[in-house]
């Protein structure tokens, strides 16, 4: 199996896996937006009371056009974000997934696969998520957001980094204890890491008085869409991977049975 093998099916799993995300996102995710966005709509009013009539007016005309804008934004918009990020997060993943062929100790390439995708999951998006959750639309402050995006790929580069270290870690160990232990020394080193890296990036704390329930029913919807890109793609990966790499040994034993004739 070459290297472009494992991106063309890494590209059409994380198209799979985009599918499946703006199902989730637009089912279970865009009714928490739709709630933050009235909440924040809401307070914008009552802080506006005093307007006359004509600016009400205009505001509700204003209220139309974005409403109209909204329903692009949670459908096509949407849509065209979920495919986009699972296209680029499938093929990275089956990328490193060639990466990791042959570097795993004995795991065949379907379970090397799914090893992979499970530790670019945990590294890139769940880990980082227990940190810095997602918020909604009326949540933060706009000129805090350029310093809180920067904290949040700042905290990724280091979950990042430390998988690729407690791999490291993990085969140097498994080479010279065994398997189970190297994978004991691995999973330390990560956790190390990251919990390190919590304490010492700073906390983000903006929410004021946005309700609780609204807040955690929006991070659930987040985290469920993040688990469903990730579930697809190694499936899909995995099972990709598995079907090709048979069919490859499959060949093989075909010729070295004529061979031997």
């Amino acid at each position: 199996m070459t290297t472009r093998t494992f991106l063309v099916h890494g590209l059409l799993a994380g198209l799979l896996a985009g599918v499946a995300a703006f199902v989730v996102a637009y089912t279970v995710g865009e009714p928490q937006v739709d709630r933050a966005i009235a909440l924040e709509s809401a307070g914008a009013t009552a802080d506006h009371h005093h307007e006359d009539e004509a600016t009400a007016t205009a505001s509700d005309s204003h209220g139309e056009d974005a409403a109209i804008s909204r329903i692009t934004q949670s459908t096509l918009g949407l849509a065209t974000g979920t495919l986009a990020i699972g296209v680029v997060l499938g093929g990275l993943t089956g990328l490193l997934a060639a990466v990791g062929l042959g570097r795993l100790g004995s795991l065949r390439p379907a379970a090397g696969t799914a090893l992979v995708a499970l530790l670019a999951a945990v590294s890139f998006s769940v880990v980082p998520f227990l940190k810095y959750p997602a918020t909604p639309p009326a949540v933060g402050s706009g000129e805090t957001i350029d310093s809180r995006t920067a904290l949040w790929f700042g905290f990724v580069a280091v979950s990042v980094l430390g998988v690729l270290a407690a791999v490291a870690v993990a085969r140097w160990a498994a080479r010279r204890w065994s398997a189970v232990p190297g994978t004991i020394a691995g999973a330390t080193a990560y956790v190390v890491v990251v919990a390190v890296a919590a304490l010492a990036f700073p906390k983000v704390d903006e929410l004021g008085a946005f309700p609780a329930s609204v807040l955690w029913d929006f991070r659930i919807s987040s985290l469920l869409t993040l688990l469903a890109m990730w579930a697809v793609i190694g499936a899909a990966l995995t099972a990709l991977v598995d079907r090709t790499w048979r069919r490859q040994e499959a060949v093989e034993a075909q010729r070295a049975y004529a061979a031997a004739l």
